[in-house]
């Protein structure tokens, strides 16, 4: 059996969909798109959680490619990644665009 490989825009929408995908993931985003830019202090300030889990959670958002990081020793800046945020954008309006049955129940 030939199993089917997910395209290259499923993987890259489940990526951030996954990365979204934490309270604290999303207070962060939140926070820097009111932003132009903040250090890791700042954001740490934000969350009522402590210094290393916060960090663990930018990974994941820096990963996913939704913000990114700048050096500014001895600090980390902090912002969008607005290029990626636009396409992300698209394509979460893309999905929920999708023409969905029109039979009023599922079965």
């Amino acid at each position: 059996m030939i199993k089917k490989k997910y395209s290259e825009e499923q993987e890259k929408l489940a990526l951030i969909a996954k990365a979204m995908g934490h309270p604290a993931r999303m207070a962060i985003l939140q926070f820097l798109a009111s932003q132009e830019s903040c250090f890791f202090g700042d954001i740490n300030e934000e969350l009522p959680i402590a210094k290393a889990t916060v960090s663990q959670h930018l990974k994941e958002l820096k990963e996913a490619g939704l913000i990114q990081g700048e050096i500014e020793a001895p600090k980390v800046k902090y912002c969008i990644n607005k290029e990626n945020w636009k396409t992300a954008k698209r394509m979460f309006a893309d999905f929920f665009d999708q023409h969905i049955g029109s039979k009023k129940t599922c079965c």
